[in-house]
């Protein structure tokens, strides 16, 4: 059964302008058959593939060791020592933040433990005031080391309202080149007279180094104000776009920002096939009036039902269909669809996970998008087979969706970390 507490991760990134490959890497992961997750940044030296392969090893590494015995600290120090530092600059080849997230079944404890080095500091909210917490700091003797080089290390609990944000140095320092900006000069009230030029600081707060973490903190701080339900995807890509105006729409430096917040679940429901008989149809209709979350319909024939059990109509639906045949309106109904052929682009792009901007505009783009904003996914599939069930292809088209629900249950689970069940009737 599905509880009543989720921890919704998500994350935000552009690339570095000029470059096809981030150097920062994210890497979320859920341990099979335990309660433990683990979601890891890091920053590799340079940019572009040099800076994404050391990255990913350090992610991947972290990432290991995480599911270890070996405590938080320990892995932490076999990560530092493993990975080299440049001969040149005297400077490790990546930098990380490591959270450890272990939960109960029921969510009610929620502890992390967290390590940073050399990333910009991590944030903690609950709700929408900041919080302060204990780090311990141990100090590193690397040989060839130019600066002094310390991996942070904090354990906390999160409950219901908590966020912990964390990001790249490309946040911290947006903004770097643009420095004190000149104002234009007020016009002078008698002509002739002599007005000075003011210096003045945007309203961001970007200085000569950048946007700076506490200024990314106060503006978390003012969002979270006035956005109080917002979600992690929502926020980390509220505050990446930020970073992202700073440096003028040309990123000087890979811009990524996680986010993991503990709240109340966001639900979806997407209903599929026609019931096995009439009685299960009432029982249909009777879930999807009684559903506290989003609706999805998929299947003409499936949406005849649902529409009759409502008492609506089924009506046509002019948004962008692509290649895909359109979608329909019913009242009462978030989004209906066609079936397999959408539910096959649907479990196509979940398994790539492909990027929402780069789908096509069509009904398959718009069910990721809504199970992209969900927590818990339930899936209602009908078992029968149609009046034709002498027509091979209706048999088969029955026999496909099993299987196709089971591949986009999977690419969800381990994709996004999506918590999903599926009832047949």
């Amino acid at each position: 059964m599905m509880n009543d507490i989720c921890i919704d991760i998500d994350y935000q990134q552009i690339f570095k302008h000029g470059q096809r490959i981030g150097g920062d890497v994210f890497l979320l992961d859920r341990s099979e058959g335990s309660n433990i997750i683990t979601a890891t940044l890091s920053d590799g030296l340079g940019s572009g593939v040099k800076a994404n392969v050391l990255a990913s090893l350090t992610t991947h590494m972290a990432n290991k060791l995480s599911f270890s015995p070996i405590d938080l600290d320990h892995s932490a120090g076999i990560i530092m020592d493993t990975l080299p530092i440049d001969r040149e600059k005297g400077i490790s080849y990546s930098t990380f933040t490591m959270a450890k997230i272990v939960y109960s079944n029921d969510k009610s404890f929620i502890r992390v433990g967290l390590i940073e080095y050399d990333n910009p500091d991590s944030l903690r909210f609950s709700y929408d005031v900041p919080v302060t917490w204990d780090k311990t700091e141990t100090v590193l003797n690397r040989k060839n080391a130019v600066k002094r080089e310390a991996i942070k290390s904090s354990q906390f609990e999160m409950r219901e309202g908590d966020r912990l944000i964390f990001f790249s140095d490309g946040i911290a320092q947006a903004g770097v080149s643009l420095g004190e900006i000149p104002a234009a000069p007020a016009r002078p009230k008698v002509y002739g007279q002599k007005t000075p030029v003011r210096t003045a600081r945007p309203s961001s707060g970007v200085g000569v180094m950048g946007w700076g973490e506490e200024n990314v903190k106060k503006f978390v701080e003012d969002l979270l104000k006035k956005k109080p339900e917002i979600s992690s995807r929502q926020l980390s890509r509220e505050i990446v776009t930020q970073a992202f105006k700073f440096d003028k729409y040309k990123a000087n430096d890979d811009i990524t920002c996680v986010v993991v917040y503990v709240r109340k679940p966001r639900r979806t429901l997407i209903v599929t096939g026609a019931p096995r008989s009439k009685e299960s149809d009432k029982k249909l209709g009777e879930i999807i009036r009684n559903y506290n979350g989003k609706v999805i319909v998929c299947g003409g024939t499936t949406a005849k039902i649902v529409a009759r059990e409502l008492g609506k109509d089924v009506k046509a639906d002019r948004s962008p269909s692509g290649s895909l045949p359109p979608a329909s309106i019913i009242e009462g109904v978030d989004l209906v669809t066609e079936g397999m052929l959408t539910l096959s682009a649907v479990g196509e792009r979940l398994y790539k996970k492909t990027l929402l901007k780069e789908m096509p505009e069509d009904p398959a783009k718009r069910i990721i998008s809504i199970l992209r904003e969900t927590d818990q996914i339930e899936f209602v599939v009908g078992t029968k087979i149609n009046d034709d069930t002498d027509d091979p292809s209706t048999a088969a088209k029955i026999g496909v969706r099993f299987p196709l629900i089971d591949q986009i249950t999977r690419s969800l689970k381990q994709n996004y970390l999506k918590e999903v069940e599926a009832t047949y009737i």
